[in-house]
């Protein structure tokens, strides 16, 4: 839980309940939160998924995350659909997209 709170304060999310040392701990992530609970070792996890999380400025939270020393999977960069975004993975192998819809001409 440790490893996943710093990661998730270093993006900038804020702490609601919980933290380093609880089982469960919620961050506010705009007007829903963000849930992370521990899971013992026996549980075999078999799923993918990506969280999209769309934010007011994709290259400034870029920035922030680099400063943080994470790793993006790539810089930001607009794609066909109509976003500008990037992914990053978490401490645990969840994958995160930082999105923002691109302003159409």
């Amino acid at each position: 839980m440790a490893r996943s709170v710093r990661f998730y304060e270093a993006l900038g999310f804020v702490l609601r309940y919980g933290g380093a040392s609880a089982a469960f701990t919620s961050f506010s992530a705009g007007n829903a939160c963000l849930n992370v609970t521990t899971e013992g070792s026996e549980r075999d996890w078999a799923w993918w998924g990506r969280v999209i999380f769309y934010v007011a400025d994709v290259d400034a939270q870029y920035r922030q995350a680099l400063a943080a020393g994470l790793q993006p999977q790539a810089p930001p960069r607009d794609a066909s659909w109509g976003e500008r975004y990037f992914h990053l993975t978490d401490p645990d192998g969840h994958e995160l997209s930082f999105a923002r819809p691109l302003e159409r001409p």
